[in-house]
């Protein structure tokens, strides 16, 4: 975990935030004091959970872990607080990093740690027992939960060395950038930032600010504040970030051609589902430096990149030096494991998740349940989630984010959800950018999305869903993704009232 620290000059700013800036004495002065904290705990090797906002602290927390072997438990804001104990119970938590003691409390957390931070450290009442429940954990660092589609977050657990593998191939694939400013634009929590964002910035012997959500415009899980963010951007002079597709869209429109507030970016990158091929040549042209990427938490985040010198609009770039990929007969993405990714299934320990698989050859392929293709010069390209696919009555089988993809691009539409599984025509739930758009300027927007699309997946009819698809209301994922059965059934009798009408 440290060799990038060897090639850093003693005295170069490595960290910041709003307030402070840490050089490498620093941070390791900050590392050794959550260490000596962990390690005087009534059970020193037991997990540890993190529930907090982005800072500097936060990302000490995570690298003292590592140095001691002791595994971290990113608790991500947005969770409520029944997959927050879930969470805690699944991975034998034992203690807790929290600025509140009260949500420390209720979650089971109640003796406070003589740790002096700005976070303060909390340990279980099950500490003091004689016996302590908790998983086999071998060699994880870290068990990142997944929102995924159901009420109970799934783990994911992780190495020191999956982790720095994937920052070490960025690292490599975006040296000629020379990168010097990354700022954290996605809460830490999420692995996609923990990874790609603070440990790439490290390897690259690049400086990391780290500042809270609010002040880079991103409130609870799905509300964005694109001109706080763009505002950050120049305070900071940030010269790469990671965004979600919905959070790129919001600076699309809010910013203008060139925009002063962004000259600094050299590299923004993009991921976290479907972006819309409109919608990156829109941000290119106003001279956004954006660049799709894919990956999953299984495999420790990003898998594959688009870079300024290896691009190809519409795909998710070409795979990482540390990956192989392949495509299967049925068209699903698979991607070679050295180290195979596991599931934390229960607090008795831990279960690989290609357990079934027949054959040890085929073991060491891991099924991503996106569908895709590989063109002839190695670039990716994800045609939609294999369990997504609707079949109509005419048997045709259509990705919905073929479509939906079409319709986000138009920039009418915030989200979109395309239906019609069973049905002769298909059909969307959609999602507005805008209040008050008429029929008319809908209907439009749908109409320009049908002309690139051939008559079978053509979107025949539409209806507004009353709110946004977020996680508040559980219809969507952290990182935007549609919970699609749980949006079905909502609006179910609005979706069968659609259909009984045409």
């Amino acid at each position: 975990m440290r060799s990038w620290l060897n090639s850093i000059p003693q005295q170069q700013t490595i960290l910041s935030s709003w307030t402070e800036s840490w050089d490498k004495a620093a941070l390791l002065k900050k590392i050794s004091q959550v260490s000596e904290a962990l390690l005087k705990r009534k059970n020193p090797k037991a997990p540890v959970g993190v529930l907090a906002d982005n800072s500097l602290e936060w990302i000490a927390i995570d690298l003292a872990t590592q140095d001691i072997g002791v595994t971290l438990i990113p608790l991500p804001s947005f969770f409520t607080p029944n997959q927050w104990l879930h969470a805690i119970k699944s991975s034998g938590m034992q203690a807790i990093f929290c600025p509140q003691e009260d949500v420390a409390r209720n979650l089971g957390f109640i003796f406070q740690n003589d740790y002096a931070g700005e976070l303060k450290l909390y340990e279980s009442m099950s500490v003091l027992s004689s016996i302590v429940d908790q998983p086999n954990l071998l060699e994880v660092q870290k068990i990142t939960y997944t929102s995924g589609t159901t009420s109970e977050p799934k783990g994911v657990c992780l190495s020191t060395d999956q982790q720095w593998s994937v920052a070490q191939s960025l690292e490599q694939a975006l040296h000629s950038l020379q990168i010097k400013k990354h700022l954290n634009v996605l809460p830490l929590s999420v692995l996609l930032e923990n990874i790609a964002g603070v440990y790439t910035a490290l390897a690259c012997g690049a400086e990391n600010t780290c500042v809270p959500l609010s002040e880079v415009g991103l409130h609870g899980s799905s509300q964005f504040d694109a001109d706080a963010c763009m505002a950050a951007i120049e305070k900071y002079q940030a010269e790469s970030i990671i965004l979600l597709p919905q959070m790129l869209q919001a600076i699309v429109t809010r910013s203008t051609k060139q925009d002063p507030r962004l000259k600094s970016l050299k590299f923004v990158a993009v991921g976290g589902g479907k972006t819309p091929v409109a919608l990156i040549k829109t941000a290119k042209s106003m001279g956004i430096p954006v660049y799709e990427g894919y990956g999953l938490s299984e495999c420790a985040s990003v898998v594959a990149l688009n870079t300024p010198h290896n691009e190809r609009i519409g795909s998710v770039g070409k795979v990482l030096g540390n990956r192989i990929v392949r495509i299967s007969k049925d068209g699903e993405i698979e991607v070679k494991n050295m180290d195979l990714p596991h599931y934390l299934e229960n607090t008795a320990g831990l279960t690989s998740n290609l357990t079934s698989t027949p054959s040890s050859a085929e073991c060491e392929w891991l099924p991503t349940g996106d569908l895709g293709h590989l063109d002839d010069d190695g670039f990716l390209y994800l045609d939609g989630r294999k369990k997504n696919v609707l079949i109509t009555s005419f048997g045709r089988n259509i990705s919905p984010e073929w479509p939906e993809s079409l319709l986000l691009g138009s920039g009418l539409f915030r989200q979109a959800m395309v239906i019609g599984d069973g049905q002769a025509q298909l059909g969307a739930l959609l999602v507005t950018a805008k209040e008050g758009l008429s029929d008319e300027v809908i209907q439009a927007g749908v109409t320009s999305a049908n002309q690139e699309l051939p008559d079978y997946a053509q979107i025949k009819h539409w209806l507004l869903a009353d709110e946004p698809f977020s996680p508040n209301n559980g219809l969507a994922t952290a990182n935007g993704r549609l919970k699609r059965d749980l949006i079905k059934k909502k609006f179910n009798d609005q979706i069968e009232l659609l259909y009984a009408n045409t």
